[in-house]
């Protein structure tokens, strides 16, 4: 494809001589016929070193390579670029006579669906969507247009999923909550009748669980990005736009307004709010309400700043505690010698 082609598909500015581009890279591996960028000032120097094409950079970077495109925001455009240059997965083309498709089911004649697949009866699929081998789309499942369904998705009865929404391999919609009551036989389940929200533009991925709700819905808002190996658990509420980084676990009926981030494995203790924009640090765990635009970590969670300084003291605390047991054998030391004293 030519440098050109792609500066007027991305309206950005291009600089130097036009060439063919082939692919795209990092600026330490990139060829003559990739494409790379620039959106660190760490990585400026490399500039000079590069074998890259064209790289894409900010204007006032634009002097230092042979050839470059100009970008307000040169990290965006790259990942413009890389879609350019994305290979497809799944050479199939609409093979739904393979699949196993209860009559019942609505198809939209655009979507591509794939041998071994299950459609449940009342399910119906949108426009565009794709829909991978060994998929199990429920009973009166909805699935919006342009989604993107891998192989091994279980999208369980009556969960409803919107537009342009991507799941990856493994992961699972709609299981069951974790509830049951105990009984002087034994704990007894409780069954889960409510279903699970995915809204648009939502991102899953693998092996990533959300469970049904116990009654009422499990939403997942606009926007939201799901890592892998991520547990959701009953009726809780993920606002538009938040982000879930890989092993976070969310108990049930906890709530996070919108623009949360929650770090790598950190946890959060069931019935409780986050407040909007916040974020909780990697390995936290969250054990009461977080107010709006909060940033804290920690076990049990805290102020980030608090977080932060006991980080810094815990390496300390043996040299510490040392210390402290000198002292106090010197106290004892010295309250011997005081009675000693008395006594004569």
């Amino acid at each position: 494809m030519l440098l050109s082609e792609i500066a007027s598909q991305l309206g950005l500015e291009l600089t130097g001589q036009d060439m063919e581009i082939k692919g795209v890279s990092t600026l330490e591996e990139a060829g003559p016929d990739q494409i790379s960028f620039l959106a660190n000032p760490k990585y400026i120097p490399m500039l000079k070193t590069t074998r890259a094409g064209c790289v894409l950079v900010e204007p006032e970077h634009a002097h230092k390579v042979k050839i470059a495109l100009i970008s307000q925001n040169p990290y965006l455009d790259f990942a413009r670029v890389m879609q350019i240059f994305a290979v497809p997965q799944g050479f199939a083309q609409d093979a739904r006579d393979a699949a196993c498709i209860h009559p019942s089911a609505n198809i939209h004649a655009s979507a591509n669906i794939h041998p071994m697949a299950f459609i449940g009866s009342g399910a119906s699929i949108g426009s565009g969507t794709l829909v991978f081998p060994f998929v199990y789309i429920g009973e009166n499942v909805s699935v919006g247009s342009d989604c993107v369904i891998y192989p091994n998705v279980s999208i369980m009865a009556g969960c409803s999923i919107g537009d342009r929404v991507i799941v990856h391999s493994g992961a699972v919609i709609g299981s069951d909550g974790f509830g049951f009551v105990e009984t002087p036989q034994g704990r007894k389940k409780i069954p889960q009748l409510g279903n699970v929200v995915i809204e648009n533009d939502v991102e899953i991925g693998a092996n990533t669980t959300i469970d049904r709700a116990t009654l009422g819905r499990t939403v997942i808002g606009q926007g939201v990005k799901i890592d892998n190996l991520v547990q959701v658990a009953h009726n809780v509420q993920v606002g538009e736009h938040s982000v879930l980084v890989s092993q976070v676990g969310i108990s049930g009926s906890s709530i996070l307004e919108d623009h949360v981030i929650l770090g790598g494995q950190a946890g959060v203790a069931g019935h409780l709010k986050i407040g909007r924009k916040s974020r909780v640090a990697a390995k936290s765990g969250v054990g009461k309400d977080i107010p709006p635009e909060t940033d804290c970590g920690g076990i049990p969670a805290m102020n980030h700043t608090t977080f932060l300084k006991n980080a810094v003291l815990m390496p300390k605390l043996p040299q510490a505690f040392k210390r402290i047991k000198q002292l106090e054998n010197q106290m004892k030391a010295m309250q011997e010698q005081l009675k000693q004293g008395e006594s004569k």
